[in-house]
């Protein structure tokens, strides 16, 4: 019997040897994939939350008391400067303006005579002055008289288009009460805000030859069609957020965007001479980055760096590698700390090409 277990504790150790000396061959033999970190000009697009807004957006609001006599217009129709859109019954008005033409006809007449009676010495010079300051206050009324008819026509101030109506015809409007809104569309103003490190960044780059230009991503995950300019930024930092507001402006022959949509302002941003490895060269332990560096001796050992910037399949590394480091970019999980391995060399532009980036 004890020959028996003796042979078969002999048999267990000869195959856990054979099978330890046959992963370790397989280990030997595995060839890892290594590359260097490599500078280049590259860009990135950085994505904003931006609300839509129409280049002129009014609220158009009665001008005087009244019923609504008349709706020209319908809701979400274009309309042309100075087309009529909303008529307040008149008659009121009209009757104040016939009254006003009578008080200036009678100061007219009133003020001839006077002025014969003075050059004739017959009345003194004041009668003739009361008489036609009398005539110039009618006019003044007579004005304003028309001033008043002339509100109770509610015309397009420009080209736009006509939001919901708040009235119906034959509702008793209030003077300031909210009709409907006006929107001109042909160019519309995408406002978004920017952090306080990247505004700096784009400050470097704003020339007056070389406006910063932007996409705008829309609710459906398409790209507008039209590309906008960076025109304004904002005078002060919201101390509260750290960021602070740009306008870009979109042209619109198409219609297409509204006041008060949203979507995603796309701003790519130049970087001379960076660093870059690929995304998945790097592991992390506690929210920090780290890559398996080799030495001459091809045994790897794990380093921290510090991550600028993210692109897609890539990072741009700001601290903790050179362009003379070898990196391990395949089998992270296969390998560990302080192991030798057997490696292959790959150039940084092919995998760079195998990635798919877009760099310079």
């Amino acid at each position: 019997m004890k020959r028996v277990l003796m042979l078969a504790s002999l048999c267990v150790l000869l195959f856990s040897t054979s099978c330890k000396k046959k992963k370790e061959k397989e280990e030997a033999e595995t060839e890892f994939l290594v590359t260097n970190p490599i500078k280049k000009d590259t860009a990135i697009v950085e994505n904003y939350v931006c609300q839509v807004h129409s280049i002129q957006h009014i609220e158009l609001r009665a001008q005087e008391r009244g019923y609504l006599e008349n709706i020209f217009v319908d809701e979400g129709q274009f309309v042309k400067k100075g087309q009529p859109l909303f008529q307040i019954m008149p008659k009121l008005y009209e009757a104040e303006l016939a009254s006003a033409k009578a008080e200036v006809k009678f100061a007219e007449i009133e003020y001839q005579n006077t002025k014969k009676l003075a050059d004739q010495n017959v009345v003194a010079p004041n009668e003739l002055a009361m008489a036609e300051a009398k005539l110039t206050k009618a006019k003044a009324e007579l004005a304003l008289a028309q001033v008043h008819l002339d509100f109770t026509l509610i015309k397009a101030p420009f080209d736009g288009i006509i939001d919901r109506f708040h009235v119906r015809t034959g509702s008793l409007v209030d003077e300031g009460e909210l009709l409907t809104s006006l929107s001109d569309n042909s160019k519309m103003w995408v406002y978004y805000n920017v952090p306080e490190a990247e505004y700096l960044e784009f400050k470097t780059q704003i020339k007056k030859d070389n406006p910063i230009k932007v996409s705008l991503l829309m609710p459906n995950n398409k790209v507008f069609a039209h590309t906008g300019v960076v025109e304004t930024i904002e005078a002060d930092f919201n101390n509260e957020t750290g960021n602070i507001s740009f306008r870009a402006t979109f042209p619109n022959p198409e219609g297409l965007l509204r006041h008060g949509e949203t979507g995603n302002i796309l701003s790519t941003i130049s970087l001379e001479d960076v660093l870059l490895i690929p995304q998945k060269a790097t592991f992390e332990v506690l929210d920090k980055k780290y890559v398996y560096v080799l030495d001459k001796d091809n045994v790897i050992k794990s380093r921290e760096i510090t991550i600028g910037e993210e692109m897609p399949h890539l990072y741009a590394v700001v601290g903790g590698l050179s362009t003379n480091d070898k990196i391990l970019i395949e089998g992270l999980r296969l390998v560990r700390e302080n192991q030798e391995i057997h490696t292959k060399y790959v150039k940084p532009d092919a995998i760079l090409a195998h990635l798919n980036l877009y760099a310079e």
